[in-house]
């Protein structure tokens, strides 16, 4: 009976496997782990890229043929994790209120929310449903015809509807639609968990190379693929570009350990775009021809192009911003100042704009026009991190250091010979002729360090343990700092140098005209207006008997700076006694300061915090830790005219702002 068995072999006819040829099974197996299943049966080098839902769907998307691929539609889609936990939600609600802000739309009106079933979807609903999630991902969904669409609304909802059934699940998001660039584009917001309230994970190769597939699909069904031409064309205009390029991406794919790759190709074309991109890349030192039809790839090819790229699309935004201000200037006067390329030197200037140039991650930047002629595209770090200024006030940039400070060297010295301990009474025993005001400002870098990187530790009773590498970490704390805000923005003033002509109060022009190390200002751009302005300020000056004019020479009234300060607060305080119906009271060096902080209010000479009790109010200088206090009752001691220490909680050790 053992002769009857019958068992198949599945294969090719006539194959035996083995050496001959691979055996079907193999094939089912190897197939199988492509597509994601069976994946303990792979023997493919794990990689986590295919953890998390749709891992299948994005490795078949991701190995579609390459030429298919230039015959989609391009959609471009960057992605972003953000955890919730700890600050996160803060920062989710500020993201949602950016990408609402005004002029994202086509005619300059704020972004509307919408979601899969409303046109206008309640945001502040979304994030309550999203309280306690771990984390939340961010899409910005681009194509590159997107401005053939009328409304992005439809294109949207498809891809995430079809996201859903790749993922399995339903997903609960909301998007805003920005045409506020060249390329009209969606902000997507999904919440971090699936239809049954578990963390929803995606796979990266399908949030890598999946999701873009997807939209292209869409992109391609709506407007039609691209034809064989236009595909010629785009990759015909990509072999002289200053810039990352799909052909540059296929050589570095094709690249060996010596980094040396192949100009031929068994299709001419191709093989004509790889000649002629290679011979660019060694015009541009990036490439050298080590025989005949072989050549080396320079170390770092991609960073360096990928940078070239990015300042070949600064160049074209400063054109645009001057452009749109109707402000002529030269292209060899525009200067970048990048992560890449940091300024050393403080920047005077004018703020010409502030735009975005990552939305994704809220990076932004700042195009200033400086006193020296030239115009500079400063990146300025997160959104949050930098106060908003004002298009055509007056700023000062400077690097941030990462060097310990002066605070930080006391704060180690006074614990060295204290065992390691530090606290305010430490500090005064140490140094007697300290006040307790300079060393509560050793308290409170102690606490910013604390905040940010968990340096430093603070006991039940205000002592602080400071450890041998202090230094070490004060360099770590400004370092951290430097992630978000890489330079350090001063306002001069936020009045533009029109405004400033004919003020009643001391401007930045005032202080620039009888200061001591007056700006150097090159008499070209910007430059030449401050010199006019300043010029005409001086006459404005002469009229108020405020300066005389002495033959060749400009005299000023010692106490010219004092007097426009008086003026202006005055005239300011008057006006608000009217509005308000309180009585004001000026505030003398010395005297105590209670109240409740109602805002804040701008003057040419600087900004006041309002202070109001029953009857009367008054105006002190303000700080911007204030801004977290309005609303609440505050008190501090006048030091003199130009300078306050606040206490904001009574405690000893506790917080305190001079």
């Amino acid at each position: 009976m053992a002769d009857d068995v019958f068992k198949p072999k599945l294969g090719k006819i006539r194959s035996r496997g083995g050496k001959g040829g691979r055996k079907f099974l193999h094939r089912v197996l190897a197939a199988t782990n492509r597509a994601g299943g069976f994946r303990r049966l792979g023997r493919s080098r794990f990689t986590g890229s295919r953890l998390g839902r749709a891992s299948g769907a994005g490795q078949v998307l991701a190995s579609r043929d390459h030429y298919a691929a230039f015959r989609q539609r391009l959609v471009i889609i960057k992605s972003r994790i953000v955890r919730l936990t700890g600050k996160g939600m803060q920062g989710a609600r500020a993201h949602l209120r950016y990408i609402q802000r005004d002029g994202v739309t086509r005619e300059g009106l704020p972004g509307e929310l919408y979601s899969a079933d409303q046109d206008r979807a309640d945001g502040k609903a979304f994030l309550e449903r999203a309280d306690g999630d771990r984390h939340q991902f961010r899409f910005i969904v681009s194509a590159e015809d997107g401005a053939e669409y009328a409304d992005l609304k439809p294109v949207t909802r498809r891809l995430m509807r079809q996201m859903e059934i790749d993922l399995g699940t339903t997903l609960d998001w909301v998007a805003v639609d920005h045409f506020n660039t060249g390329h009209p584009h969606s902000h997507i917001l999904v919440r971090g968990k699936d239809d049954q309230e578990r963390d929803l994970v995606i796979a990266r190769n399908y949030m890598a190379r999946g999701m873009r597939e997807r939209a292209a699909e869409i992109v391609s069904l709506d407007l039609g693929p691209r034809t064989d031409l236009e595909i010629e064309n785009r990759l015909r205009r990509e072999i002289d570009q200053d810039r990352l390029t799909s052909i540059d991406r296929n050589l570095l794919r094709q690249i060996g350990e010596d980094r040396i790759v192949s100009a031929a190709d068994k299709d001419a074309f191709r093989q004509s775009l790889r000649a002629g991109r290679l011979q660019k890349l060694r015009r541009l030192g990036l490439a050298e021809e080590i025989i005949p039809g072989q050549w080396r790839l320079e170390q770092g090819l991609e960073a360096t192009l990928s940078r070239m790229g990015e300042r070949d699309d600064i160049i074209k935004t400063l054109h645009r911003e001057m452009k749109r201000r109707e402000i002529t200037r030269s292209p060899a006067d525009f200067v970048i100042n990048s992560v890449h390329e940091p300024d050393k030197q403080p920047i005077i200037g004018r703020v010409v704009t502030r735009g975005l140039s990552d939305e994704l991650n809220d990076r932004h930047y700042l195009i200033v026009d400086g006193v020296d002629g030239k115009t500079r595209y400063v990146e300025i770090g997160k959104g949050e991190a930098t106060e908003l200024v004002p298009e055509d006030s007056i700023v000062h940039i400077s690097p941030r250091n990462v060097q310990p400070r002066k605070v930080d060297r006391t704060v180690a010295e006074i614990a060295w010979e204290n065992d390691g301990r530090y606290s305010i009474d430490v500090h005064l025993e140490h140094d007697p002729t300290a006040t307790e005001e300079y060393a509560q400002a050793h308290v409170r870098r102690l606490e910013a360090m604390r905040r940010l990187t968990q340096g430093v530790e603070r006991e039940p009773d205000g002592t602080w343990i400071i450890t041998p590498d202090h230094l070490e970490k004060a360099v770590e704390y400004e370092r951290e700092r430097g992630k978000s805000s890489p330079v350090i923005i001063r306002q001069l003033s936020h009045l533009s140098l029109g405004q400033q002509l004919e003020s009643d109060g001391a401007t930045w022009l005032d202080r620039e005209l009888v200061g001591s190390d007056p700006v150097h200002v090159r008499d070209a751009g910007f430059g030449r207006e401050v010199r006019d302005a300043q010029a005409r300020r001086r006459q404005w000056l002469i009229a108020q008997g405020l300066a005389r004019q002495e033959q060749d020479r400009i005299i000023y009234r010692s106490d010219m700076i004092d007097t426009l300060q008086k003026r202006e607060l005055a005239r300011m305080a008057r006006q608000l006694s009217k509005e308000l119906g309180l009585h004001y009271v000026e505030t003398g060096s010395g005297e105590r300061v209670e109240g409740t902080l109602r805002r804040s209010v701008e003057l040419a000479s600087r900004k006041y915090a309002l202070i109001e009790k029953s009857q009367e109010f008054t105006l002190v200088p303000w700080r911007p830790v204030l801004a977290r206090q309005l609303g609440k009752q505050v008190s501090g001691i006048m030091c003199d005219g130009n300078t306050i220490s606040w206490a904001i909680g009574r405690q000893r050790g506790g917080p305190s702002v001079s």
